[in-house]
């Protein structure tokens, strides 16, 4: 596999990001404007683009953070990381608008089921029929149930979507720090020593305050 430069991987990521910037904006306004029951062709064309678009996002991100890894300076590093901060806002973005459009549509469907159920009902206290009556019932009742769990695991996908990002974000940070603490053992070193004096202060505050609360009580006996 060729190792690509930082120049050419910078470049990718500003590329895909202004891709992504611009079928943002599309997918808002089909969200803003969405208010059919079924999605079309045109929706869902458009959610695989982005997700794609996302996907290729983050295998670039993942090279420049290997990059970095190996030994890229700390501008670099703080480049890595405006990078990352701009995939983790559009993913996010994306798993909202797409779990907004969700149940605009759940919605949509419950309030046709309402109307029809509405419909039929007339229709049947018109000319009767008990027993057609009681399956209608039934069947509002069941396109009830569907809708609310369709909606319910629609906000569960995104949520999950969310959490794995999140996931990898943190995974990626911990290889940063990992890489730097190896870089910079002097680091690690004034960190030990000042957990160690850390640790005698505390012994000897608590140290102090018993002799403290010792004196205290025994003044309160003699007294």
């Amino acid at each position: 596999m060729e190792v690509q430069s930082w120049d050419s991987l910078r470049k990718q990521a500003r590329k895909l990001e202004a891709q992504l910037d611009e079928q943002m904006v599309l997918y808002r306004k089909l969200v803003s404007t969405k208010v059919s029951k079924n999605g079309d062709a045109t929706e869902s064309d458009l959610e695989s683009w982005i997700e794609g678009l996302l996907n290729q996002l983050k295998q670039v991100n993942s090279q420049m953070q290997a990059w970095v890894s190996s030994g890229g300076s700390e501008m670099v590093s703080h480049t890595l990381n405006r990078h990352q901060e701009i995939f983790q806002d559009l993913t996010q973005e994306f798993y909202r608008l797409r779990s907004s459009l969700k149940a605009k549509q759940e919605h949509a469907s419950l309030l046709d089921d309402f109307k029809e159920f509405d419909r039929t009902r007339l229709d049947l206290e018109e000319g009767g029929g008990s027993e057609q009556q009681n399956l209608l019932k039934e069947r509002a009742s069941i396109s009830r149930s569907t809708g609310q769990m369709d909606t319910v695991i629609s906000q569960a996908q995104a949520t999950l979507g969310a959490l794995v990002f999140q996931r990898s974000t943190f995974g990626g940070i911990n290889s940063k720090l990992s890489n730097v603490s190896s870089r910079l053992p002097t680091v690690n070193t004034i960190l030990s020593a000042i957990k160690r004096k850390k640790s005698m202060d505390t012994i000897i505050l608590s140290l102090v305050g018993s002799v403290c609360i010792f004196l205290i009580f025994i003044y309160w006996l003699t007294k």
